[in-house]
């Protein structure tokens, strides 16, 4: 067992966890936040995507021990982030969403990029987005929809 303590939304969490809790299994089993989806679970597909420390992560690849002291965001806590707000809105309007399993993961990496460089050329988009996959939208919906929030 591991004493964990760390932000999740900005909300402090202590809890003691097995030594081989994955991030993704600690986040929708002990904290019910079910809005990361577990895809391929080696980290190829992205839809379980979290922001840890400013950065994208696959949380099927991360112990939650490995996360001690880490600050997470989960697709939850976009809710009340006013460009995660604005991105989920243009996703909805500009068809980004479709199935919705890709959705979460493809959203945390777009607002991770985001936030280091608030004016991304097309090719540092593609790059951020290299790790999500989508099977249904053909991904133009989804850069028509980034670009969108770009635009303002």
């Amino acid at each position: 067992m591991h004493h964990i303590e760390l932000k999740v939304n900005g909300i402090r969490i202590a809890r003691d966890v097995e030594d081989n809790l994955r991030l993704i299994d600690f986040l929708r089993d002990e904290l019910r936040l079910t809005g990361t989806k577990e895809g391929c679970s080696v980290g190829e597909c992205g839809a379980c995507t979290v922001i840890m420390d400013g950065k994208s992560v696959c949380s099927c690849l991360l112990l939650a021990a490995q996360c001690h002291g880490a600050h997470v965001t989960t697709i939850e806590g976009l809710h009340h982030d006013p460009v995660g707000k604005k991105l989920q809105n243009a996703f909805v309007r500009h068809g980004g969403v479709q199935c919705g399993f890709c959705t979460p993961g493809v959203l945390m990496s777009t607002k991770a990029l985001l936030d280091t460089n608030a004016d991304p050329s097309d090719e540092q988009l593609m790059e951020a987005l290299e790790g999500n996959l989508c099977r249904c939208t053909g991904y133009q919906p989804i850069i028509t929809s980034i670009k969108a929030v770009l635009k303002g």
